[in-house]
């Protein structure tokens, strides 16, 4: 049995497909761990909807910001753009089975001595506080106020994250942490940064370069900066290598960290 970890994938169906015949994955003996942004900006979204759930216990998937603005559009909380690929799953006759199901997936895995999440995590936070904030959003997500959560975290202003944070402005916040996080300051102040590192704006760093980082002794898995692209440190395993940019669709096995790799599609 091996286990995956396998970055965006963004609606890259076929890329994928090529990447699981690449390392050869049996859904009976092997896993999948995917690091969100399964959907959008690619192809055909619906197809690695439909074909990631159906692996049922063999995949594991932690939501990314694409997938959150999937379900935001789908409750009328956000409007699609024009570059936006996702009409195939809001029209799909399983809608709703799919979407149900997205939404249940969780922002965090923490199993071993590995933790995967889509973006990063703050220098304060300890995989532990990381674990119980990631909880804390899921519930929410899983109950009847889905929909309030998903409107505050499109429309909300940013605010710096603080222990004493409560209610949506809390929840909010940890979710953007979790889902789009680059860099960030050592007091913790997020910015929309998304060019390559060595571009970081001056007073921010990518947030694993903090020598204060509390989670540094974990092995951090994630994904979501795609100008960054594959990025792997004693523990950190970056796996956003720009699939849905043309470059390529990447697995890192993760019992010995073998890298596999297939070439990506251009955006359409």
């Amino acid at each position: 049995m091996a286990t995956y970890a396998i970055g965006d994938v963004q609606g890259c169906h076929g890329a994928l497909q090529r990447l699981l015949d690449l390392i050869q994955f049996h859904p009976s003996c092997d896993r999948l761990w995917f690091v969100g942004d399964l959907v959008n900006r690619g192809p055909d979204s619906l197809g690695v909807l439909r074909y990631i759930r159906s692996l049922g216990s063999s995949a594991r998937v932690v939501l990314g910001n694409h997938d959150l603005f999937l379900l935001a559009v789908a409750e009328g909380v956000v409007d699609l753009r024009a570059k936006d690929t996702i009409r195939d799953v809001l029209d799909a006759e399983d809608r709703h089975e799919l979407l149900q199901w997205l939404r249940r997936r969780p922002l965090h895995h923490h199993e071993g001595s590995f933790f995967m999440i889509h973006a990063g995590l703050l220098p304060q936070w300890t995989t532990q506080d990381a674990d119980q904030l990631a909880g804390e959003v899921e519930t929410v997500l899983r109950g009847h106020g889905f929909r309030m959560f998903l409107q505050s975290l499109f429309h909300e202003p940013v605010v710096r994250w603080s222990p004493s944070l409560t209610g949506v402005t809390r929840l909010v916040t940890v979710a953007r942490v979790l889902t789009r996080l680059r860099t960030c300051t050592t007091a913790g102040d997020t910015s929309n940064f998304s060019g390559p590192p060595e571009a970081t704006p001056p007073g921010y760093f990518p947030w694993f370069r903090i020598p204060t980082r509390r989670s540094a002794n974990t092995t951090l898995i994630t994904g979501h900066w795609a100008a960054l692209g594959l990025h792997i440190e004693t523990n950190l395993l970056a796996i956003d290598s720009g699939c849905v940019w043309g470059r390529q669709l990447t697995a890192v096995r993760l019992e010995d960290r073998s890298v596999f790799q297939v070439d990506g599609q251009t955006r359409r």
